[in-house]
């Protein structure tokens, strides 16, 4: 049993060899298999992909709030403070952020913050939001 196993082995080998010794430059041809014949493998590896994407998104969103509580608890009050000026900073990082989240699309950023998409316009023009 065991001396028809190694001339089994023996043989595939001998195959592969001859299959790899052809010519360097030869084309190799990869291809995905379609998702049915893969069992939809290739289809749920994108479904991942895209899943970890969005939460990375929602996590830096994240950061950016806790960032911004953070500075807003640095803030010494006994020295005062310009309340104006700080709730600009603050309208300026929420706006850029929903800009950012909305890829530019004023209407849809408007939404997210709940505002109408002309008061988002005019704070935009009056805080000279670039994005």
């Amino acid at each position: 049993m065991a001396v028809n196993r190694a001339a089994l082995v023996e043989t595939i080998n001998r195959r592969r060899n001859k299959d790899t010794s052809g010519s360097p430059t030869k084309a190799v041809n990869l291809r995905l298999a379609p998702a049915e014949e893969s069992g939809g493998r290739v289809r749920r590896l994108v479904d991942l992909a895209s899943s970890l994407m969005r939460e990375a998104q929602v996590l830096a969103r994240d950061k950016a709030f806790a960032d911004e509580s953070a500075s807003l608890q640095t803030l010494d009050l006994a020295k005062g403070i310009d309340f104006y000026d700080e709730v600009q900073r603050f309208e300026t990082a929420l706006i850029k952020l929903a800009l950012e989240q909305a890829e530019g699309n004023q209407a849809r950023a408007a939404r997210l913050l709940g505002l109408r998409a002309t008061t988002l316009n005019s704070k935009i023009k009056v805080y000279d939001i670039q994005y």
